[in-house]
């Protein structure tokens, strides 16, 4: 099985977060890849992780995960509005194809007062498989859906390791705004 051990400290210590505060609530993961991310929030209701390319992770072992899979663009989420008290995209923002659309969908998804967590990597030239550069003012264009209650700037290591960029929390300061970066947010979804 691939390494997820990694994931409950990003769900939780690192955004301020207790475990249990998902108790009983319901989680979409978008870009989940086949590392089995939500298996450690073995109190929540649901735990889904969303990917296009989850029949590919079947032949990884993901079926043995302690959580569900939907194989399913973020452009398209296949579930109701308001469905979800958690939904989060950790480095996968930059992979969709549409990131505006994937935006609604995913404030289309969420309960009202539900919380968003985003980790994505920022101002990165496009590449074949991240074709889109995210900058900071993401937090701006989700404002009139969501306010911040925490958002992180940090620099991004030479190797490119998110996570442990994160962990590094060295600052993204306003000179190496040219540089790519990694851009962390617990965002809360408005009541109205």
């Amino acid at each position: 099985m691939l390494r997820n051990t990694h994931f409950e400290y990003f769900y939780t210590s690192y955004f301020g977060i207790d475990k249990e505060e998902y108790t009983a609530k319901s989680m979409l993961d978008i870009g989940c890849g086949p590392r089995g991310g939500l298996e450690w929030a073995d109190n929540a209701k649901e735990r889904i992780g969303l990917d296009p390319l989850v029949d590919r992770y079947r032949q990884l072992g993901i079926d043995t995960h302690k959580m569900s899979y939907v194989c399913a663009p973020s452009e398209k989420i296949p579930f109701p509005d308001e469905h979800f008290d958690f939904v989060t995209s950790f480095n996968s923002l930059d992979h969709v194809d549409d990131v505006d659309r994937t935006l609604f969908e995913i404030m289309r998804v969420l309960k009202r007062n539900g919380t968003f967590l985003l980790i994505t990597e920022i101002n990165h030239g496009p590449t074949p498989t991240e074709p889109h550069t995210i900058s900071e003012d993401l937090i701006e264009r989700l404002s009139h859906n969501c306010f911040p209650v925490t958002v992180k700037l940090t620099s991004i290591r030479d190797d490119h390791d998110g996570y442990q960029s994160l962990l590094d929390a060295k600052p993204y300061t306003s000179n190496l705004r040219e540089e790519p970066g990694m851009l962390s947010a617990r965002l809360r979804k408005k009541s109205c």
